[in-house]
């Protein structure tokens, strides 16, 4: 089965989880993330707490999981959202979309989603709900829907109140 490692760029799951932990702690109470393929997996198992038994059995072919977001797609695309409790004894809601797309087309999707989230919460200062997305080097710099989707986060419509963006220079593109 094909999977895209987070070789030399294993910092992220430490880094993933200090922003879930610190943001519980000043208030956030959900993080909509998009990524790309490469380590969405390990994303999956150490930052979401999906159950190894669960990646497991997709990868098999067995039993799918209630939770899954998702069907029929290659399973680095699926998506998985997760009530996670944190090191300060808070929880907190961490969803990560489906992305059967290719690479950043998710990017405008998950802001869409956080906005409309903070809409229904009538969260106007726009720190309950926060939009997390991580990008490789070459996909940030190359796909022309990064510059769109931050150029859509100055109309009044779509702010989101700020997006922590993470990139990872894997040099694959380059």
């Amino acid at each position: 089965t094909k999977r895209f490692s987070l070789e030399g760029s294993e910092a992220l799951i430490p880094l993933l989880n200090m922003i879930v932990d610190d943001g519980a702690q000043i208030g956030v109470e959900e993080i909509c993330m998009g990524t790309p393929h490469r380590g969405r997996l390990n994303i999956l198992a150490h930052v979401l707490n999906k159950p190894y038994e669960v990646l497991l059995s997709e990868f098999e072919g067995t039993i799918v999981h209630q939770d899954s977001q998702g069907d029929g797609d290659v399973k680095y695309h699926l998506g998985y959202a997760n009530d996670r409790p944190t090191n300060h004894g808070k929880t907190i809601h961490i969803g990560l979309s489906p992305n059967p797309s290719h690479l950043e087309l998710i990017d405008p999707v998950v802001e869409g989603i956080v906005r409309a989230k903070q809409v229904y919460r009538n969260d106007s200062e726009r720190t309950r709900t926060i939009p997390l997305l991580i990008h490789g080097d070459a996909a940030f710099t190359g796909q022309g829907i990064v510059l769109e989707t931050l150029n859509l986060s100055e109309l009044p419509g779509w702010r989101t109140g700020g997006t922590i963006h993470v990139i990872i220079n894997n040099q694959i593109g380059f």
